[in-house]
Protein backbone atom coordinates (compact mmCIF):
# COMPACT_ATOMS: atom_id res chain seq x y z
CA UNK A 1 0.00 0.00 0.00
CA UNK A 2 1.35 3.42 -0.80
CA UNK A 3 1.18 6.18 1.62
CA UNK A 4 1.97 9.53 1.23
CA UNK A 5 3.36 12.11 3.68
CA UNK A 6 2.94 15.79 4.21
CA UNK A 7 3.14 18.46 6.73
CA UNK A 8 4.39 21.91 7.53
CA UNK A 9 7.24 22.79 9.56
CA UNK A 10 4.92 22.07 12.66
CA UNK A 11 4.84 18.64 11.78
CA UNK A 12 8.03 18.22 9.87
CA UNK A 13 10.02 16.67 12.74
CA UNK A 14 6.93 14.09 13.28
CA UNK A 15 6.97 13.70 9.76
CA UNK A 16 10.56 12.79 9.32
CA UNK A 17 9.93 9.85 11.83
CA UNK A 18 7.12 8.59 10.56
CA UNK A 19 8.84 8.07 7.16
CA UNK A 20 11.65 6.07 8.51
CA UNK A 21 9.27 4.35 10.66
CA UNK A 22 6.49 3.30 8.11
CA UNK A 23 9.22 2.81 5.22
CA UNK A 24 10.97 -0.26 8.20
CA UNK A 25 7.57 -1.74 8.61
CA UNK A 26 7.55 -2.73 4.50
CA UNK A 27 5.20 0.42 3.28
CA UNK A 28 5.82 2.49 0.38
CA UNK A 29 6.35 5.93 0.85
CA UNK A 30 6.51 9.25 -0.81
CA UNK A 31 6.86 12.88 1.06
CA UNK A 32 5.57 15.53 -0.29
CA UNK A 33 7.11 17.48 2.14
CA UNK A 34 8.25 19.97 3.87
CA UNK A 35 11.84 18.75 3.38
CA UNK A 36 13.38 21.54 5.97
CA UNK A 37 12.08 22.94 8.51
CA UNK A 38 11.04 26.45 7.40
CA UNK A 39 8.78 28.30 9.85
CA UNK A 40 7.74 30.54 7.22
CA UNK A 41 6.12 28.03 4.78
CA UNK A 42 2.30 26.86 4.11
CA UNK A 43 0.75 24.01 5.12
CA UNK A 44 -1.70 24.11 1.78
CA UNK A 45 1.51 24.06 -0.56
CA UNK A 46 2.42 20.11 1.22
CA UNK A 47 -1.65 19.38 1.59
CA UNK A 48 -3.24 20.01 -1.07
CA UNK A 49 -0.76 17.79 -3.87
CA UNK A 50 -1.00 15.13 -0.95
CA UNK A 51 -4.98 15.23 -1.42
CA UNK A 52 -4.99 15.44 -5.02
CA UNK A 53 -2.64 12.17 -5.45
CA UNK A 54 -4.54 10.14 -3.12
CA UNK A 55 -7.90 11.36 -4.42
CA UNK A 56 -6.81 10.28 -7.68
CA UNK A 57 -4.31 7.30 -7.39
CA UNK A 58 -5.76 5.92 -4.49
CA UNK A 59 -3.46 4.93 -1.29
CA UNK A 60 -3.69 6.86 1.95
CA UNK A 61 -2.29 9.78 3.52
CA UNK A 62 -0.92 10.99 6.23
CA UNK A 63 -0.70 14.59 7.18
CA UNK A 64 0.68 16.42 10.20
CA UNK A 65 1.21 20.05 11.51
CA UNK A 66 1.16 21.48 14.63
CA UNK A 67 -2.47 20.52 16.02
CA UNK A 68 -3.32 18.60 12.50
CA UNK A 69 -6.93 20.75 12.12
CA UNK A 70 -5.58 23.42 9.44
CA UNK A 71 -4.29 20.40 7.67
CA UNK A 72 -7.63 18.36 7.57
CA UNK A 73 -9.70 21.08 6.76
CA UNK A 74 -7.19 21.86 3.47
CA UNK A 75 -7.32 17.99 2.43
CA UNK A 76 -11.09 18.08 2.62
CA UNK A 77 -11.58 20.52 0.10
CA UNK A 78 -10.63 18.28 -2.35
CA UNK A 79 -13.33 15.77 -4.04
CA UNK A 80 -12.67 12.19 -2.40
CA UNK A 81 -11.11 12.97 0.48
CA UNK A 82 -12.19 12.24 3.88
CA UNK A 83 -8.94 13.82 6.00
CA UNK A 84 -9.90 12.88 10.05
CA UNK A 85 -8.04 14.23 12.79
CA UNK A 86 -7.11 11.89 15.26
CA UNK A 87 -5.47 12.07 18.22
CA UNK A 88 -5.58 8.40 19.64
CA UNK A 89 -6.28 4.82 18.46
CA UNK A 90 -10.02 4.74 18.69
CA UNK A 91 -10.85 7.79 16.84
CA UNK A 92 -8.19 6.34 14.21
CA UNK A 93 -10.04 2.80 13.98
CA UNK A 94 -13.38 5.14 13.73
CA UNK A 95 -12.54 6.93 11.49
CA UNK A 96 -11.62 3.84 9.05
CA UNK A 97 -14.02 1.69 9.90
CA UNK A 98 -17.39 3.80 10.09
CA UNK A 99 -16.07 7.03 7.71
CA UNK A 100 -13.16 5.19 5.64
CA UNK A 101 -10.71 8.14 6.05
CA UNK A 102 -8.69 8.17 3.24
CA UNK A 103 -6.10 10.70 5.11
CA UNK A 104 -4.89 10.70 8.76
CA UNK A 105 -4.37 13.99 9.97
CA UNK A 106 -2.21 14.33 13.39
CA UNK A 107 -1.45 16.99 15.94
CA UNK A 108 2.11 16.98 16.45
CA UNK A 109 1.92 18.80 19.65
CA UNK A 110 -0.51 16.49 21.15
CA UNK A 111 1.38 13.40 21.26
CA UNK A 112 4.29 11.71 21.59
CA UNK A 113 5.93 9.92 18.52
CA UNK A 114 5.04 6.76 20.08
CA UNK A 115 1.31 7.77 20.46
CA UNK A 116 1.49 9.25 16.91
CA UNK A 117 2.94 5.74 15.22
CA UNK A 118 0.16 3.82 17.75
CA UNK A 119 -2.71 5.53 15.59
CA UNK A 120 -0.89 5.69 12.18
CA UNK A 121 -0.31 1.70 12.62
CA UNK A 122 -4.38 1.52 13.69
CA UNK A 123 -5.35 3.88 10.84
CA UNK A 124 -3.12 2.00 8.21
CA UNK A 125 -4.56 -1.92 9.50
CA UNK A 126 -8.04 -0.99 9.79
CA UNK A 127 -10.88 -2.01 7.01
CA UNK A 128 -14.06 0.30 6.48
CA UNK A 129 -16.54 -1.63 7.93
CA UNK A 130 -18.40 -1.56 4.72
CA UNK A 131 -21.71 -1.76 6.97
CA UNK A 132 -24.66 -0.37 4.96
CA UNK A 133 -25.41 2.53 7.33
CA UNK A 134 -21.72 3.49 7.09
CA UNK A 135 -21.93 3.14 3.08
CA UNK A 136 -25.16 5.48 3.15
CA UNK A 137 -23.34 7.87 5.16
CA UNK A 138 -20.93 7.97 2.77
CA UNK A 139 -22.09 8.56 -0.27
CA UNK A 140 -24.45 11.49 1.30
CA UNK A 141 -20.97 13.00 1.93
CA UNK A 142 -19.99 12.06 -1.81
CA UNK A 143 -23.00 14.01 -3.09
CA UNK A 144 -22.70 17.31 -1.91
CA UNK A 145 -18.69 17.67 -3.07
CA UNK A 146 -18.27 19.97 -5.76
Amino acid sequence: MKVYLATDHGGYELKEILKTWLKENGYEVEDLGAHSFDSNDDYPDFIIPLAKKVAELGGLGIISGRSGNGEAMVANKIKGIRAAVCINKEMARKAKEHNDANILSLGADYMSVDEAKNVVKVFLETPFSEDARHVRRIEKISKIEA
